[in-house]
């Protein structure tokens, strides 16, 4: 488990990115999620040792997390969301190079860097130059280098960004693949969805909400979004759409007044900090 006590980050240009953050963090499968500059990825970081706080505390088990990194390295694997493969390299060279900077000798390494292409059905791929693949196929080489590893926890920044949807279902195949718990940051709504038992949505630097898919969603019962492009009553804008929540019993007398009708997703979770409910 993580837990986290008042974590605060203020960077030397004034940001200050965290503003007291205090989680407990148990589940196989938790989604941070936010928008841009929300705060989330300098969390994981401070979680994955990256980065200093200024002040608070951080744990995994007992292990400090802000005194002890390189004991708390041993037991985790993460994965940022620039990390690019060098292209020259084969899957298996770069999984290999991974576990050899862990610490596992050059012959531990080449077994289990192939049982673990083996796992995500990488094995054809193993000789080739990685900058020859696919996108979601160099994500999934992240993702095997996480798991090659058997770490407890396991941090992924964005692992699906820029991928096309078939892309992006692979890597989904890949990550339900890893044994230990993971904690990942996302935009994708159906992403926190598909594959989260938590979601803890930050804002500001600060978490603002927090459940499962199921618990934040259910305070939208009954309810369906109304969109427009232009301004109307009761509406809050949000870019360059007119939002308003309503029954669904009302649904088809708003789109005969010129609104879109849309259900509700994680999406709503997600904006409604913007947006009025209607009762």
């Amino acid at each position: 488990m993580i837990r986290t006590e008042d974590i605060r980050k203020e960077y030397s240009d004034g940001t200050v990115a965290l503003k007291g953050v205090t989680v407990n963090i148990d589940k196989r499968f938790t989604a941070i999620i936010g928008r841009n500059g929300a705060g989330k990825t300098t969390f994981v970081r401070i979680l994955s040792t990256q980065l200093l706080p200024t002040s608070g505390k951080a744990f995994l088990d007992d292990i400090d997390l802000i005194r002890e990194p390189r004991k708390a390295r041993r037991e985790i694997a993460s994965i940022p969301q620039e990390a690019m493969p060098i292209g020259v390299l084969t899957p298996l060279e770069l999984v290999k190079m991974y576990l050899i900077a862990r610490g596992m000798s050059f012959k531990d390494s080449h077994e289990t860097a192939l049982k673990a292409l083996d796992a995500l059905q990488l094995r054809e791929f193993k000789d080739k130059p990685t900058d020859t693949l696919s996108g979601g196929t160099k994500r999934k080489i992240f993702v095997c280098m996480a798991l090659a590893a058997n770490a407890s926890t396991i941090f992924m920044d964005e692992p699906t960004t820029g991928l096309d949807p078939i892309s992006r279902l692979e890597v989904w195949s890949a990550l339900r693949m890893l044994t230990g718990n993971i904690i990942l940051t996302t935009h994708y709504m159906e992403e926190a969805k598909e594959l989260s038992q938590d979601v803890i949505l930050v804002d500001s630097g600060r978490v603002i909400e927090r459940g499962t898919v199921d618990v934040l969603l259910s305070r939208f019962a009954g309810l369906v979004r109304a969109e427009s492009y232009t301004p109307k009553p009761g509406t809050t804008r949000i870019g360059g759409i007119y939002i308003r929540y309503i029954k669904s019993s009302e649904a088809e007398e708003f789109l005969h007044s010129g609104f879109n009708i849309k259900g509700i997703t994680l999406d709503d979770v997600f904006i409604k900090h913007g947006v009025s409910l209607e009762s």
